[in-house]
């Protein structure tokens, strides 16, 4: 529910969790559209021009106050961080530069560290958050201007400012959280007669632009519990057929749900569990178990409903067409149709461990595959599941572990030095990160379709300017092929991009290419490497030798 950021317990956020239980916890900005939240779930601090200014201004805050960050149309917070300056400096700035410094945010190693991780609503995706519909529909007219007032920033950023404000003040008199203008309301008959004027009003201007998601609303009214399992039911099958590799199997139910189930859902289409005959995410898939199609298994340890094995000789299966992935994302929008044609170009990297002789017999203790590769939060259960096998756990401390001889040698052996006497005890806060550093280090990068497993440590990109004869600048790029970039197709890229010549050359041993282009384009080549390859920052190193 709340962390510490930098462990010395003077700086407490809360989590995406605890913000999706209570979103009102803290104040938020709204971001100007669905699709800047990929570059806040990528790791990105917020800066101000992708906030959505309301019609009244920008709101006070402080330098280092904790706030949230929305997408528009969509309760949930995304991420938390803590602002940078205050209102007056950023005014004074022109509302440029950083607004907020994010200190966590959906998808990052806290969210996937948590137990039964999930996603609130149907509008949270793997890389994007967009509105949820669930939201729209059943929100009442001043919140469904604010809301239409918000998405409009995808079409036309001209008529934000005007809905906001229109919603604003209406928003403001009938809403629950402001009980002082409730109670003018309550005490003059005709303010109350002005703004169900204006209600009235506003709410035939909102069925006329967004006649889309009335026709949601009616669909979502329409669909019986019959009709909500059928499209479970072929949402399932086009996930096994389309997205869900046997590799990626074991899989937990609600990764299943949110990054495979959801999104094969026709548009227009709110899929709800709870209005289902099963109401329950693991009956359904129990039930699915029980018919053959899946293998599930309950996880004592998580308590969530894990998916095993697909049967792909199942009947129900064999007789099922795919539709095409196309043909599923038709009203979208078009910042949406852009994201896919840029989807080949997508990158995903993540970090895994193979287990290695000191913590092998960890793995071979509660039965799990010594020659797979695991996460970090995955290799953790495993040696939470050997303390929970084994009573490890200190009687009169919880938080603390006593160590047997085979889960010392797996954390210490060979790490202590000579002479120094082993640990008897650790604390379970250093328990995962000990036994991960003890594993093999390995990384998978995803682009598109293709997918790389390398041992070792992510290597990065090098980026480097100097000068050469004639006081000349070069500017040497190396390292792309980790990243699954072509030297050559990114070269002629570059060469068209920057109008200047490229070369592309050998680096000795065989280690890759080294792209070399004329000028001094460093900053610009590393902008165009996080904007149009999503190659996290983190990765990507400069060296500008031109520098005095």
């Amino acid at each position: 529910m709340f962390f510490d950021v930098d462990g010395r317990g003077s700086e407490f956020f809360p989590t995406v969790f605890a913000l999706w239980k209570v979103p009102e916890m803290l104040p938020s900005f709204i971001l100007k559209g669905g699709e800047v939240s990929q570059f806040v779930i990528g790791g990105a601090d917020l800066m101000f021009p992708g906030i959505s200014i309301p019609a009244e201004g920008l709101p006070s805050f402080l330098v280092g106050e904790p706030w949230a960050v929305k997408v528009p149309g969509n309760p949930a917070p995304i991420a938390v961080g803590s602002t940078t300056m205050s209102t007056a400096e950023a005014l004074k700035a022109g509302l440029r530069g950083k607004a907020l410094r994010i200190t966590h945010y959906y998808r990052d190693l806290l969210w996937e560290s948590v137990e039964g991780h999930y996603v609130p609503n149907a509008g949270f995706h793997e890389d994007v958050v967009f509105e949820d519909p669930v939201f729209l529909s059943s929100a009442q007219v001043p919140d469904s201007c604010e809301g239409s007032g918000d998405s409009s920033n995808h079409e036309n950023d001209g008529v934000d400012s005007k809905e906001v404000g229109e919603s604003a003040d209406v928003k403001d008199p009938t809403s629950d959280s402001h009980p002082t203008s409730k109670t003018q309301l309550d005490s003059d008959a005709d303010t109350v007669e002005q703004v169900t004027k204006a209600v009235s009003g506003f709410k035939v201007t909102d069925n006329i632009a967004t006649d889309e998601s009335t026709t949601v609303v009616e669909e979502q009214h329409a669909l019986s519990a019959e009709d909500v399992d059928a499209y479970l039911d072929k949402c399932l099958l086009q996930a096994l057929h389309t997205t869900v590799n046997d590799k990626d199997l074991p899989m937990p139910g609600s990764t299943l749900w949110s990054n495979h189930v959801l999104p094969c859902r026709p548009s227009g289409i709110t899929l709800d569990i709870k209005k289902s005959s099963h109401k329950k995410l693991s009956k359904w898939l129990q039930a699915k178990s029980s018919a053959g199609l899946i293998s599930v298994k309950e996880d004592k340890y998580k308590k969530e409903t894990v998916l095993f094995s697909v049967n792909r000789s199942h009947l129900d299966y064999l007789s099922f067409k795919p539709e095409r992935r196309q043909e599923q994302k038709v009203d979208q929008g078009g910042d949406q149709a852009v994201k896919e044609t840029r989807s080949p170009k997508l990158l995903e990297v993540s970090e895994i461990y193979k287990p290695s002789v000191h913590v092998n017999p960890i793995f071979a203790s509660v039965g799990a595959d010594t020659g797979k590769l695991y996460s970090a939060s995955e290799a953790s259960d495993v040696v939470f599941k050997y303390i929970e096998k084994g009573h490890l756990v200190k009687t009169m401390n919880k938080s603390i572990v006593v160590l047997d001889p085979t889960l010392c040698d797996a954390l210490f052996k060979g790490a202590i030095k000579k002479g120094s006497a082993y640990p008897t005890e650790i604390h379970k806060k250093d328990l995962g990160s000990t036994f991960v550093s003890r594993m093999q280090a390995h990384h998978v990068v995803t682009r598109g379709s293709e997918s790389v497993v390398r041992k070792g440590s992510v290597r990065t990109i090098q980026i480097m300017t100097e000068r050469r004869q004639g006081n000349k600048k070069v500017t040497k790029l190396s390292g792309m092929e980790t990243f699954l970039m072509d030297a050559d197709a990114l070269a002629s890229e570059l060469q068209k991009k920057f109008a200047c010549s490229t070369s592309v050359s050998e680096l000795p041993g065989k280690k890759g290419h080294e792209v070399l282009i004329q000028g001094g384009v460093i900053d610009d080549v590393a902008r165009h490497l996080v904007e149009q390859y999503g190659v996290p920052k983190r990765y990507i190193e400069i060296l500008d030798k031109t520098k005095k």
